[in-house]
């Protein structure tokens, strides 16, 4: 419950810098840059657990 009046200012800052026009443009670069940083997050840890040396590995 106590998140909502944060939001409803956080919502208010934006329509104050942006404009009511921009909001959309601003949300979805805003969900792009989030998907594309889930995916690298993704990419890295799979590339982490990948073994580092493959001759190291017993036969």
């Amino acid at each position: 419950m106590g998140r909502l009046p944060e939001l409803i200012l956080i919502a208010a800052i934006f329509i104050l810098l942006f404009g009511a026009q921009k909001l959309p443009e601003v949300g979805a670069a805003l969900g792009k840059a989030i998907r594309e940083f889930k995916k690298n997050m993704r990419d890295t840890e799979e590339e982490i657990k990948k073994p580092i040396d493959v001759e190291s590995q017993p036969k």
